[in-house]
């Protein structure tokens, strides 16, 4: 990533084109993964884009990309209040499947816990 890529990025407003740059960069910017999750994530103030990185990531390298994944999981936990985003998150990281695994997932995956926790307040398995 040159100097001129990062400050324009830095003055992106909504994370949409920190977004954009790195899925159309996606094969080049492994150095540059750390800036581009910092910047996402400051300028994301619903978690929209964080989680469709998280979910992005996911779908690329879910091994490769697994600590910016956890990472981007939690900050869309953090950002997304009104719960919009965190639907998608479950399928799209957990599988489509995720309520049959539930229980194991609420007690292995502290992401998880969180999520399921504020999606379904009051499930007696937690």
């Amino acid at each position: 990533m040159t100097p001129e890529e990062q400050k324009n990025l830095r003055l992106d407003t909504d994370g949409l084109a920190t977004y954009e740059f790195l899925a159309n960069n996606i094969e080049d910017c492994d150095n540059d993964l750390d800036f581009l999750l910092e910047n996402l994530t400051r300028v994301d103030l619903s978690g929209q884009f964080i989680a469709s990185t998280a979910r992005y990531l996911h779908a690329i390298d879910a091994v490769k990309y697994a600590a910016a994944v956890n990472k981007l999981v939690a900050a869309t936990i953090d950002k997304d209040r009104e719960h919009k985003y965190l639907p998608d998150i479950l399928s799209g990281i957990y599988g489509a499947d995720y309520q049959q695994h539930a229980d194991t997932l609420i007690h292995h995956d502290d992401n998880f816990r969180r999520i399921y926790k504020r999606l379904f307040p009051n499930p007696e398995k937690l």
